[in-house]
C-alpha cells in the first residue's frame, strides 16, 4: 500500500470519470490511495453514456429489420413487423442508466469521492471545483476525453451530433449524415434499416480512411446495393430551415439536397478548454490534444492525461489499458505500460467489419512486397434468404517469413472473429499456423483457416 502524503488532500485527483478516469480512480483506490473524481455531467462517459454502448444496442434493433425479412425464406410467417423508435429509444436510455448507476457504484465501493461538478486546474497540485471549493492532490489525472466535431458553416446549429441522436423524437424520413468515418457508417446503416433515406457527404472521396481498401470498398457497394446515397469531394456551404422544418443543404460540387435531419460525425475533439492547463503549463501536442510520454504523465510532473483527451487512439479498451497501467505504475508500484501495437477494431456498419494490424497498402509501404490471401463467399444464411450480399476475409502475410501481418474483414459476427483473430496476429502466427488449423464446419469462421 503507498503511503498516504498528509500535504494534500487527496493521492489522486481525476478529472472526468469515462472508461479511463475511471479504472484508474478504482485501481488507484484499491492500491490504498485516497482518491476523488469530478465529473460534470454522468459517471460512464461517451462509451457508456453516448457512445459505443448505446449505438450498439441500436445497432441490435436495426440488424432484426433484414432478419425478419430473411426469416420467411426460413419458414416463419411474421406478419407485417412493425417498428417503434420510442420504445427502442427509452429502453436504450433506460439501460444507459442503469450501467451509470453501476459506474458510481464501484467508484462508492472503492471509496472514491466523486464530485458532481466541473473541476479547474489552479495550481501544479490544486483543483478549483465549480462551486469555488478548492481541492489539493499529489497527483491529477485528466480523464476529460473527447466531443464530436461540428464543421464552421453558415446553419450549422441546424444540425446534430451523435450525441443528440440517441434522444430523437422520431426517426427522420430523410437524413444527411456528414463524415465517412466509423461513426458516420455505423448511423447510417442504423437509420437505413429504420427506414429513413440516407445521404453521406464527405469532403474526400473515401470512406473509412486507415482500413483495409478491399474491405471499405466493399462496404461502399453493399451500401450502394442498399439504397444509401454518397456524395464525395462535399464541402458544407451553408444549411437552411425552411418554414416546415426541413433543411436545406448547400454543398460544394453537388445540388443542394433536401434533409430532414443532418448528423455531423466529422471527427472528435479532445476536451481541453476551460481546464486550465495554460496556466500550469501542461503543454499540447500538433492535433490540439494533451501531449503525454510513454508513462502518460504530461509536461507538468503532477500531472497525467489518459483517454481521448491526448488523441492517441480513441478507443474505450485503450483508454482503460491507460488507466490501468497510471495506477498499476503509480500506486502500485509495477513496471507497467500499453502496448498499442496490434490493436484490433471494428465498425459496427451493415454489415459489419473489423481489422488488425497492417492493411495491404501498409505491408506494401513497409516491406516492399507482401503476399494477399482471400475468401469471398456468400454466407448459407444468406443464399438461402436470397440475399446477393457477399462476405470478404482478407489476410496480409510477410512475403518471406509467412508471418500473418494483418487480417481484414467484412461480413456477419466479425467483429467477434476479429477479436480471437488479432490473438494469433498479435502472438505473431504464420499462415501455415492457420493452414495447420482444422475447420470448424458449417461456420463462417472457418473461412479463416481455408484461405488461398
Amino acid at each position: 500500500m503507498p503511503a498516504q502524503d498528509a500535504d494534500y488532500d487527496y493521492d489522486l485527483f481525476t478529472i472526468g470519470a469515462g472508461s479511463g478516469g475511471v479504472r484508474a480512480s478504482r485501481v488507484a483506490a484499491a492500491y490504498g490511495a485516497r482518491v476523488a473524481v469530478a465529473e460534470e455531467y454522468r459517471v460512464g462517459g461517451t462509451c457508456v453514456i453516448r457512445g459505443c454502448v448505446p449505438k450498439k444496442m441500436l445497432v441490435y434493433a436495426a440488424h432484426f429489420a433484414e432478419d425478419l425479412e430473411d426469416a420467411r425464406h426460413f419458414g416463419w410467417d411474421v406478419g407485417e413487423p412493425k417498428f417503434d423508435w420510442k420504445t427502442l429509444r427509452d429502453n436504450v436510455l433506460g439501460d444507459v442508466d442503469r450501467l451509470n448507476g453501476l459506474y458510481t457504484q464501484t467508484l462508492d465501493n472503492n471509496k472514491v469521492e466523486i464530485f458532481h461538478q466541473r473541476a479547474t486546474i489552479t495550481g501544479l497540485h490544486e483543483i478549483t471545483l465549480a462551486n469555488g471549493e478548492k481541492k489539493t492532490a499529489k497527483h491529477i489525472l485528466i480523464a476529460t476525453g473527447a466531443r464530436p466535431h461540428v464543421p464552421e458553416c453558415p446553419g450549422h446549429t441546424h444540425g446534430i451530433t451523435s450525441n443528440e441522436a440517441f434522444h430523437l423524437d422520431a426517426i427522420p424520413k430523410r437524413v444527411l449524415i456528414a463524415g465517412a468515418g466509423y461513426i458516420a457508417n455505423e448511423f447510417a446503416g442504423i437509420f437505413h434499416q429504420f427506414g429513413a433515406h440516407v445521404t453521406l457527404i464527405n469532403r474526400s472521396d473515401q470512406i473509412l480512411r486507415g482500413y483495409d481498401e478491399s474491405v471499405r470498398d466493399r462496404l461502399l457497394q453493399i451500401s450502394l446495393a442498399k439504397g444509401m446515397e454518397f456524395r464525395f469531394n462535399a464541402n458544407f456551404e451553408k444549411i437552411m430551415k425552411q418554414e416546415d422544418g426541413s433543411l436545406v443543404v448547400h454543398m460544394s460540387n453537388h445540388e443542394p439536397i433536401e434533409v430532414d435531419l443532418v448528423l455531423f460525425a466529422t471527427g472528435r475533439v479532445p476536451n481541453i478548454e476551460g481546464l486550465g492547463l495554460e496556466d500550469v503549463g501542461v503543454k499540447l501536442n500538433a492535433k490540439g490534444a494533451i501531449a503525454v510520454d510513454e508513462n502518460a504523465r504530461t509536461s507538468v510532473p503532477s500531472i497525467y492525461a489518459v483517454g481521448d483527451v491526448t488523441d492517441r487512439v480513441q478507443l474505450t479498451p485503450v483508454a482503460i489499458r491507460e488507466g490501468q497501467a497510471f495506477a498499476d505504475r503509480v500506486f502500485g508500484g509495477k513496471e507497467a505500460s500499453v502496448d498499442y501495437s496490434c490493436i484490433a477494431s471494428a465498425v459496427f456498419s451493415h454489415p459489419p467489419l473489423a481489422g488488425v494490424g497492417l492493411t495491404e497498402a501498409q505491408a506494401t509501404e513497409q516491406f516492399g512486397t507482401c503476399k494477399v490471401y482471400t475468401s469471398d463467399f456468400r454466407s448459407m444464411k444468406n443464399v438461402l434468404a436470397q440475399r446477393n450480399e457477399r462476405s470478404l476475409y482478407k489476410m496480409i502475410c510477410h512475403a518471406e517469413t509467412d508471418k500473418v501481418l494483418g487480417i481484414h474483414m467484412i461480413g456477419a459476427d466479425t467483429p467477434e472473429l476479429i477479436q480471437v483473430a488479432a490473438i494469433a496476429v498479435k502472438a505473431g502466427l504464420t499462415k501455415a499456423d492457420f493452414d495447420a488449423t482444422v475447420a470448424v464446419h458449417p461456420t463462417m469462421s472457418e473461412e479463416l483457416v481455408l484461405m488461398k
